[in-house]
């Protein structure tokens, strides 16, 4: 989920409240706070602590909230753990550590003491393509030992890798990747962590459910359509936070900027025209 901030760049939290309630009657299961698409290296420790608490009050105690608590620092990330415990997180987002590239003995021993922190399920994030190093097979299946450290957001892109961790783990798996959302849940993935659910929860949720109902051709063209929308937002050379804005309004924080006039059209024609193809399929 994006952070809304007001026209002055504080931290929306009515604005928050709104879109999460909104999202989940949309169809999202749970909602993953102060992640990247939340903006998370712009906000403070406070501002994470009280989206996860106003967004709690909101949807109330169904929709699984995970919290993004993970930095470049083990410490930080171990006591932002600890904080979102108490505002009422029910499980914690956790990326590989970033920058100084640790190799994969400190990457197991991060995770490990993050997951000792508190008495929360993790969610391992593995996204080499930002943080430089990713997590290793090896270490994932060690990883998978212990009893809190339940779920992978898979921003690998090795599909063959992710299936085997699957079958033989037990770890659940969530696309991070859009345009793998469908394929690696057709391999065994429980479902994906998504910007772009943002603005289309209900069309990414239906192409989940009717891959469910066995309708894997109706999933397919459900997919195929969503398509235009998945790439002018994640691979236009535009971060998701700023195109999912671009969609929903609100203000970034710098370093981001706001998408530009063109693009921010070209993005709204894409988004309805889902929207229109949404209600073709109602």
């Amino acid at each position: 989920m994006v952070t809304p901030f007001d026209a002055t760049g504080g931290l929306d939290l009515d604005a928050a409240r709104e879109l999460a309630a909104r999202l989940v009657a949309e169809g999202c299961d749970g909602l993953v706070l102060n992640g990247t698409t939340g903006e998370s290296p712009t906000t403070t420790d406070a501002e994470k602590a009280a989206l996860i608490r106003a967004v709690r009050d909101a949807v109330g105690p169904g929709p699984a909230v995970v919290a993004g608590v993970g930095t470049a620092d083990t410490r930080h990330t171990a006591e932002l753990a600890r904080q979102a415990e108490e505002a009422g997180a029910d499980g914690l987002l956790v990326v590989t550590p970033y920058y100084s590239r640790p190799p994969q003995a400190a990457v197991e021993a991060h995770f490990l003491k993050v997951a000792d922190a508190t008495g929360l399920p993790v969610m391992v994030y593995d996204i080499p393509g930002r943080t430089g190093t990713r997590v290793e097979p090896a270490t994932m299946r060690r990883l998978a030992a212990h009893p809190r450290i339940v779920a992978v957001k898979d921003c690998a892109n090795d599909l063959l890798g992710s299936a085997r961790l699957i079958a033989e783990t037990g770890l659940a798996y969530y696309s991070g990747s859009e345009e793998l959302n469908l394929p690696l849940y057709a391999v065994g993935g429980a479902g994906y962590v998504s910007t772009v659910a943002n603005v289309a929860p209900r069309r990414l949720r239906a192409v989940l459910d009717a891959f469910d109902a066995g309708d894997t051709a109706g999933a397919a063209r459900l997919n195929a359509e969503l398509l235009p929308l998945v790439e002018l937002m994640m691979a236009s050379g535009l971060p998701g936070t700023v195109t999912a804005k671009a969609l929903l309004g609100g203000p970034v924080r710098e370093p981001l900027q706001p998408a530009d006039r063109e693009t921010a059209d070209g993005l709204r024609t894409a988004h309805e025209a889902l929207l229109r193809a949404d209600s073709a399929f109602c």
